[in-house]
């Protein structure tokens, strides 16, 4: 991933972006009362869709898999763990959408994290 600040808030804008709407989505599509494993297969399907188009626009300026991977993580963990929470009590949008961020922002830094570890030379195995 690059580290150009530029990358950087593209990459936050887009993650924060989606993990909002897909815990906004997540919080209308699931009534409370329903099962939670339904609600958490629903939102799951439901945030990658919203990943797959709202972060389709954003590759071209902040590449392909730098966008697509922590974005398709980041709304599939956002609508999953928000929808389990609409199933138990409803949801207000605003504390979803905050949730969902958060979940994308995590999602993002666990992938960069990932990607440092994979490109950084391990001294074991020299």
């Amino acid at each position: 991933m690059p580290d150009r600040l530029y990358f950087l808030l593209g990459d936050l804008l887009a993650n924060a972006a989606v993990g909002a709407a897909a815990g906004v989505a997540a919080a209308l599509a699931v009534p409370a009362g329903w099962n939670m494993f339904a609600a958490m297969v629903l939102a799951m399907v439901l945030g990658m869709a919203l990943a797959s188009t709202l972060a389709f626009p954003l590759m071209r300026w902040f590449g392909a898999m730098e966008v697509m991977l922590p974005t398709m993580l980041g709304g599939m963990l956002a609508g999953m763990v928000v929808g389990m929470q609409a199933a138990m009590a409803p949801l207000a949008g605003l504390t979803a959408a905050c949730e969902g961020a958060a979940i994308g922002l995590a999602a993002l830094a666990f992938c960069s994290y990932v990607d440092r570890l994979l490109r950084t030379p391990h001294e074991a195995l020299d």
